[in-house]
């Protein structure tokens, strides 16, 4: 019999551990192998909701990219019955995550795959900035030289613009400040931004104001966890 994936959902932030629903755990110890973004994290996560739990009673992939050698092993196991658990560095797996890969392999073989309820970033940041979400796009990372940057965020805008439809995009949290700048003399004064931070966390703020408003005072956010919405 083929074994099942379950899809188990990650902290955003340490202290939020209040955001996993209890059955989480009932999934974690109904695994016997685990495939996971980074390992030290997973454990670390997995020891906060299960103190007793033994970490080297289980196996324990990288995803990485999901090499042709890890997708083996994810066969292999599947194939003998193994229950699966596959666990992101934050959030939920599959949404922005390498792990995507490996749910594919999981469907191209006719397992049973449980996607289980927890944070994302990207429905938390979009449920609370008041944007559209009847029509929404993630685009993940926006270029990093500053020229293809501000010609994508003209794109975006464009096409916000045409099918009222919300924008959404994250940033390498040192490269965040920089995003702003770029948005703030790029965007139209009337487009709507909407940034995210620290979500779930002690720190969270989550504002959505137009160019013109975020103008008047730019927001310092270096180095913190960010998700940025536009719309127009």
């Amino acid at each position: 019999m083929t074994g099942k994936v379950y899809l188990i959902p990650t902290v955003l932030h340490e202290d939020a551990l209040q955001t996993i629903p209890a059955y989480i755990l009932d999934a974690i110890k109904d695994c016997s192998v685990f495939f996971v973004e980074q390992e030290k994290t997973a454990r670390r996560f997995f020891k906060k909701l299960w103190r007793e739990m033994v970490i080297d009673d289980y196996q324990w992939f990288t995803i990485h990219k999901a090499e042709q050698e890890v997708k083996s092993a994810f066969m292999e196991c599947l194939r003998s019955g193994k229950n699966i658990g596959i666990v992101s560095e934050a959030g939920c797996p599959g949404i922005a995550d390498p792990g995507q890969v490996l749910v594919e392999v999981a469907q191209s073989m006719g397992a049973t795959v449980k996607p289980l309820v927890g944070p994302s970033s990207i429905l938390l940041a979009l449920m609370a900035s008041g944007m559209n979400g009847q029509c929404f796009q993630f685009h993940g990372y926006l270029p990093i030289d500053t020229t293809e940057r501000k010609k994508k965020i003209k794109e975006l805008e464009t096409d916000s613009s045409k099918r009222n439809c919300t924008q959404l995009f994250i940033e390498t949290p040192y490269r965040n400040n920089a995003l702003i700048s770029d948005l703030l003399q790029t965007c139209r004064q009337e487009t709507k931004l909407c940034i995210a931070v620290d979500i779930t966390g002690t720190n969270e703020s989550i504002q959505t104001k137009s160019i013109q408003e975020w103008k008047k005072k730019p927001l310092d956010i270096h180095k913190r966890l960010a998700i940025f919405l536009l719309q127009v």
